[in-house]
């Protein structure tokens, strides 16, 4: 199966990839959890940090500089490298 993505940045050639296999379990996986500097973002994470742990899943919390720009490259490769999956705050 194949998913459109549609960049807001850039939406003159929509990209199709392939879905990830999602994991059977958290237990054991490390999960990053983006704060894009979005008001609150923060609070929503706290939540989700909490029942992830208790999952068994491992935490790693990144923050975009600004809300208003895609994360800087480093950050990206940084999450890409080190989580087994992610989790962005996004609105309000």
């Amino acid at each position: 199966m194949s998913t459109t993505v549609l960049d807001p940045t850039d939406e003159t050639a929509p990209s199709a990839r392939e879905r990830t296999t999602r994991p059977e379990s958290l237990a054991g996986l490390t999960v990053g959890l983006l704060d894009i500097s979005k008001p609150r973002g923060d609070v929503f994470l706290d939540e989700v940090e909490s029942r992830l742990i208790s999952l068994g899943a491992t935490v790693r919390r990144f923050t975009k500089p600004t809300f208003a720009k895609p994360a800087p490259t480093d950050l990206r490769h940084e999450i890409a490298t080190s989580c087994d999956a992610v989790i962005e705050a996004l609105a309000d």
